[in-house]
Formats: C-alpha cells, structure tokens, sequence
C-alpha cells in the first residue's frame, strides 16, 4: 500500500513539474514574442522617422534646387538683356565717333549728338543698376557659382569701359567746342587788328593823297596871310613870296592828289606861287585865249615838292 502511494505521489510530482514547465516556457516564449514585437515596433518608428526624414531633406533640396535654377534663370535672362543693351550702346557710340570725326560739325547736328550722349549716359547708368542689383542677389541668395559671379564683373567691366568711351567722347566735343571758341576769338582779334590797321592805312593814305589849292589874286592873297612882295617900294614892284609860316589848312581847298586833275583858272593870267617841277603840269587856254584851267599831268612829280598849290590870277 505504501508502495502504491509512493507511486502514486511520483506520477503526481511528475504531472505537476510538467505543468509548470509549460507554464514557464508559455510565459518565456509570451515575453520573447513582447519584447519583439516591441523591437519591431520601434523599429519600425524608427524607420518612418528616418524616411520622414529623408523626405523632407529631399523636398528642401529640390525646393533650394528649383530656387536655384529660377535665379539662375532670371540671371541669364538679365545678362542676355544687359549684353543687347552694350551691343546697343557701342552700335551707337562707333557712329557718333564717326560723326564727330567731321571737322565742320554744325550747332543742329552737335545738339543731336549731345542729346544721343544723354542717351547712352542713361542707358549705361540702367545697366549699372541692373548689375549692382544682380550682385546684391547673388549675395543674398547664398549660390556661390563662380561661372555667374565672373559673368556679373565682366558685364561690370565692359560697361565701366563703355562709360569712360562715352565720357571722354563728351568730353572731345566740349574740347573742340573750346578749340573752336578759341579759333573764333583769335579770328575776332585778327579781323580787329586787321580793321584797325586797315583804318590806319587808309587814314595815312587819305593823309598822303591830301593836297590843298587856293587861288585868287595878290590882294586877295595877301589879305589871307598867304602872300608878300619882297623888295617892294610902297607896294609896287618887288617879287611875290609865300608866307609859309602862315598857311593855314583852313585858307585852302582841300582836294584829293589821286582824283584831281585840274585846278580851275578862268583868268587871262596865272602863275604857281608854291614849287611844282616844271613838266608836271601845264595851263590850258580855253578858244578865247584864257587860261581856263592848270591841267596835273603827272600828280605824283607835281606835288612832290609841296602839298600845297597857291595860284596867283590877275
């Protein structure tokens, strides 16, 4: 009996340590099954934050690409705008250069190119602004492309150039506008001090070409101051002298050496007081057989001797 409950205890021992293997394997096997699906869940968190991740890096790389290439784009469509402007401005800078070649550059035609000056100034001065404003957003936008960049300086380059042409173009009108002032003046000096001499010559020409003439008889000479008997008695005889110390211009008729030709007479007698070189004149008879006239034959030999002719007429 005792053997049978021996036996009957073992089996009963076995069965419950059989039991509580289960037991302990089920609950083994329930936290392996937790703690992986806790791995797997984390896991799997983990991966979605990382695509979420990579997702935006992608968005914020394609939104900085396409920020990219719209610069790059409104660069390129600036630069294309910027460079027809130059081929604009040096199209029209050659022609004013030729025009300005012209040494005989009207006002109306200096004014055009003045004003076609402006124009380009105004033009350049726009495309200064439009490479200072691609500068600041090349800048700004942090791109560092070096093609861009050293495309901006030599736009920035060509048209400093263009500027200091179209200055110094400028500035050789107004150069030539002061040359041109200074010919005039000069001219202006030389008509005035060619009038002047012009004056002079004529005034000491008119002064050379003057001659005075008066006659009368001896009385009326005499009572001028003009004549005198030397080694009369009482007035008569003697022969009659010039009073040179007494002529005056005033006494006499004013005549022109190259226009006079003849001095009027109208007597039966006459005679020359003053020297004048015999040959050089002669008294013309009119059909009555008075002396109607002193004919100068040769001006220059009759009033070489003295510009003053005093006629004695009785």
């Amino acid at each position: 009996m005792n053997n049978d409950s021996a036996n009957l205890n073992i089996a009963g021992s076995g069965k419950n340590g059989n039991k509580g293997l289960i037991a302990v394997l089920s609950v083994s096997l329930l936290l392996v099954f937790i703690i992986g699906a806790i791995v797997l869940t984390r896991n799997h968190n983990k991966s979605e934050e990382q695509t979420t991740t990579l997702e935006n890096q992608k968005l914020e790389l394609t939104s900085q690409l396409s920020q990219r290439d719209s610069i790059i784009n409104e660069w390129l469509l600036a630069f294309n705008e910027i460079e027809s402007d130059i081929r604009k401005i040096t199209a029209r800078e050659n022609m004013l250069s030729m025009q300005s070649m012209n040494p005989e550059i009207s006002s109306d035609k200096k004014q055009e190119i003045l004003k076609e000056i402006q124009y380009i100034r105004d033009l350049i001065d726009q495309n200064k602004k439009k490479i200072a404003s691609l500068n600041a957003q090349l800048r700004k936008s942090g791109v560092n492309i070096a093609g861009l960049q050293a495309q901006v300086d030599t736009l920035s380059a060509t048209i400093a150039q263009r500027d200091n042409d179209i200055s110094a173009l400028r500035m050789e009108l107004v150069n030539r506008d002061f040359e041109i002032g200074e010919l005039h003046r000069e001219v202006d000096t030389m008509k005035t001090t060619l009038a002047d001499k012009e004056l002079f010559i004529s005034r000491q020409t008119d002064q050379m070409n003057k001659a005075y003439v008066v006659s009368g008889t001896y009385r009326d000479l005499k009572e001028k101051g003009l004549l005198d008997r030397e080694g009369s008695i009482l007035g008569l005889g003697g022969k009659e002298s010039l009073q040179e110390n007494s002529l005056r211009d005033d006494l006499f008729t004013e005549v022109d050496i190259t226009e006079t030709t003849t001095i009027p007479v109208n007597s039966k007698s006459a005679k020359l007081v003053t020297d004048h070189p015999l040959g050089s004149y002669e008294l013309v008879k009119d059909a009555s057989d008075m002396i109607s006239y002193i004919e100068i034959k040769d001006p220059n030999s009759f009033w070489k001797i003295s510009k003053y002719a005093v006629v004695e007429v009785r």
